[in-house]
């Protein structure tokens, strides 16, 4: 399954997302309306822990994806509005940005429980 994850910066939680999907097999990329200048660092960092290459993540405008190739668009939460594409799901997960990095470990267990629920569906 081809998965794009969608949020405003594409800092944190697209991010992870990204990661955690690939890590399970899943074909996924990520994106946002309006990017960051970069990955947040504990985005990474706990990215890093669970043994994921982060060498490739970077901050990417939805300008440079063709949403209607991918299986499942998925919006991470804050209000993302994309009139000019279709969004499968809305996770409506809180941004951990500039929180601690025990919030970032609750987003990806979140990220990792939809992830296995999607798993499930599509087998």
């Amino acid at each position: 399954m081809k998965l794009l994850f969608v949020c405003v910066g594409n800092s944190c939680r697209s991010q992870m997302a990204e990661g955690l999907a690939k890590s399970m097999g899943f074909d996924a990329a990520s994106a946002g309306t309006h990017p960051a200048a970069k990955v947040a660092p504990h985005a990474l960092t706990l990215l890093q822990s669970k043994g994921i290459e982060t060498h490739d993540l970077r901050p990417q405008s939805i300008d440079e994806f063709e949403p209607e190739s991918f299986d499942m668009v998925i919006s991470m939460g804050c209000g993302v509005h994309c009139p000019a594409i279709r969004l499968d799901q809305d996770w409506e997960l809180d941004d951990p940005v500039g929180q601690a990095y025990d919030v970032y470990e609750k987003t990806a267990a979140e990220i990792e429980r939809r992830l296995k629920l999607l798993t499930a569906h599509s087998s």
